[in-house]
């Protein structure tokens, strides 16, 4: 009991120094509202109003059938574009896509000639050109089919379903990844700063005196920072992606919330054990980066596990954050039960549990130097 009254006394110093931080409270304000709507309305997963011009030097039927095939929301309308300033809209970035028809078009395939489309991509668009380029190959097929009346109906059918996201909204996705990414960066940087500031000031030194263990003083920090994050979180989820952004959200919340506080346990022992390694919030900051960055963009958040190299699938398994993504994904769209997710649990508390042991491991090396 005397153990927990040391821990309860020193999170409530946790929570008045981070209350009186206004730096802090104004990045965590903007960490659970700013920055998960604006990527999630923003960024579009796919083609949307693509740039297109179209180099007519045919001006036959099937070229105009094939420029009014090109639709919202996907391509703006088509813009005439002459053959001699094909090449300066491209070096200026005017368009993504530049068709070229060349004369004669109709008149040699009617005729049972091959003539070649060029269509110019600007690669430097990247997702928008490389699935435009594919829409467009698509539709100019079909069009191609249609008006040499070569289509014939297929004797097999079939009828996509997408599941969990049935009007493949790439913006409620965003926004829980965009909720988990922020976790982590909050985790990390809250407790870090938290035990350094206390080293710069000397209050660390200060609680040294005291009967107190490091083991207390780092539960205490690690507790009271994932308190403020699970709360921020839940208001998050709540006002806004539910409530702002619209994202139906199938699973328990309070599962979440759990999952994420085991997070927070493994995450924020990550922070503490950086803070150990630097001398002071710059170089922690310094350290931070190389730590951080991997777990947003290699977790399976922003590119699939899937996609990546055997190899690297293999060394990620030791992030905590490819965990938590996955158990994120499964409860809060699929509505995974318990009996579901209970392996990425066990593989998340160990990973926590063994972070914790190494960072508890230099935190006493450190106040003892």
């Amino acid at each position: 009991m005397k153990r927990l009254a040391h821990i309860y006394r020193l999170g409530l110093k946790e929570l008045t120094s981070l209350r009186h931080d206004r730096v802090l409270l104004i990045f965590l304000l903007y960490a659970f509202s700013v920055a998960i709507y604006m990527p999630a309305k923003g960024s579009i997963i796919g083609v949307h109003n693509a740039s297109v011009a179209i180099v007519d030097e045919d001006h036959s039927a099937f070229s105009r059938k094939f420029t009014d095939a090109l639709l919202p929301p996907e391509f703006h309308a088509p813009a005439a574009l002459a053959y001699s300033q094909m090449d300066s809209a491209l070096d200026n970035a005017d368009f993504t896509f530049v068709l070229n028809v060349p004369p004669n078009f109709q008149s040699d395939l009617l005729a049972g000639r091959q003539p070649q489309v060029q269509l110019n991509v600007d690669a430097t668009a990247m997702s928008q050109a490389f699935m435009g380029a594919g829409y467009l190959s698509r539709i100019f097929q079909r069009e191609l089919l249609e008006y040499t009346q070569q289509a014939t109906p297929s004797p097999i059918g079939m009828t996509n379903r997408a599941l969990f996201n049935p009007n493949l909204e790439g913006g409620w996705f965003l926004a829980v990844i965009q909720i988990v990414n922020n976790i982590t960066i909050l985790a990390i940087i809250l407790t870090g700063t938290a035990l350094l500031r206390e080293r710069e000031h000397g209050t660390l030194d200060h609680l040294l005196v005291l009967p107190l263990t490091a083991l207390e003083i780092m539960l205490a920090k690690i507790l009271s920072n994932a308190l403020v994050v699970v709360l921020c979180t839940w208001v998050s989820l709540e006002l806004v992606v539910k409530g702002l952004i619209g994202v139906p959200l199938a699973g328990p919340q309070p599962m979440f919330l759990a999952v994420t506080a085991l997070y927070l346990f493994a995450s924020t022992a990550l922070g503490i054990f950086l803070a150990t390694l630097a001398r002071s919030i710059p170089q922690f900051g310094l350290l931070s980066i190389p730590v951080i960055i991997p777990m947003l963009l290699l977790s399976g958040g922003t590119t699939p596990l899937d996609s990546m190299p055997t190899w690297l699938q293999w060394v990620m398994q030791v992030s905590p954050s490819t965990h938590f993504v996955s158990l994120s994904q499964a409860i809060l769209f699929r509505h995974a039960s318990l009996e579901l997710i209970w392996p990425e649990l066990l593989a998340l508390t160990s990973i926590g549990l063994v972070f914790f042991a190494i960072a508890l491991g230099r935190f006493r090396k450190s106040l003892a130097a």
